[in-house]
């Protein structure tokens, strides 16, 4: 596992083009290696700054899998789910094929839909990226301070979520170990909001991002916004 490294871009416009490069870049070392390339999306909106700029470039095809690391229990069309929202934004005009883009089925509830995609990733590999965000509490995918995050190398890989502060209550999140199984851990963050959780986590604080780390990186991509004055 390795220690974050910090990058902090002027604004979210560059942050995002930067993250985009790299995002490309790995796709083709992944499939140059193993002829695909497992990535797992975030929610939020500087990823969804990410999607649209994906679209732009036209990236993705046949050798893309797409995952997701939490979804909310909402009906399968809802517009707050990240599903959706990457499908508008990107997704559902690229060439990676309808088989390979894996929504969580959260429509049927948060045990039935995590045993689901349990199931289906039963026989995936460690992801090449995961994109993460962070909430203002320290929160990443629907894993929430104070609740269980799945860090024990034998927690499933899925996570029925029943009780999340924020709403809906109902979720489904990759726990903390499967989100850890890639060798590219990223979390997107912007915003000055953002700023008091980061004084936390740099500090040591016990919070859901704190734990998460990838096999051969961890990185924090932020703009300036974000980043605490006094770091």
């Amino acid at each position: 596992m390795t220690l974050p490294e910090w990058r902090v871009f002027a604004d979210a416009d560059l942050l995002v083009a930067r993250l985009a490069d790299a995002l490309a870049a790995e796709a083709e070392a992944a499939i140059a290696a193993r002829s695909v390339f497992h990535l797992v999306l975030a929610g939020g909106t500087t990823p969804l700054a990410l999607y649209r700029a994906l679209a732009d470039r036209r990236a993705g095809d046949t050798r893309w899998h797409v995952w997701y690391g939490d979804e909310r229990c909402r009906p399968a069309e809802h517009p707050e789910r990240n599903s959706v929202l990457a499908e508008a934004a990107w997704l559902s005009a690229s060439r990676i094929p309808p088989e390979n883009r894996r929504p969580i089925p959260a429509e049927r509830g948060a045990q039935v839909a995590a045993t689901l995609y349990g199931d289906w990733l039963r026989e995936v590999p460690d992801f090449d990226v995961v994109l993460l965000g962070m909430g203002e509490d320290g929160h990443t995918a629907s894993l929430f301070p104070g609740h269980v995050w799945g860090t024990a190398a034998d927690s499933p890989d899925v996570l029925a979520v029943h009780d999340a502060p924020k709403p809906p209550s109902e979720r489904v999140s990759l726990s903390a170990a499967r989100l850890g199984r890639s060798r590219c851990v990223w979390f997107v963050i912007a915003g000055a909001g953002k700023r008091e959780a980061l004084v936390k986590w740099k500090s040591g604080a016990a919070l859901p991002v704190s734990v998460m780390r990838g096999e051969q990186e961890t990185v924090v991509w932020l703009d300036a916004a974000a980043w605490p004055e006094d770091a």
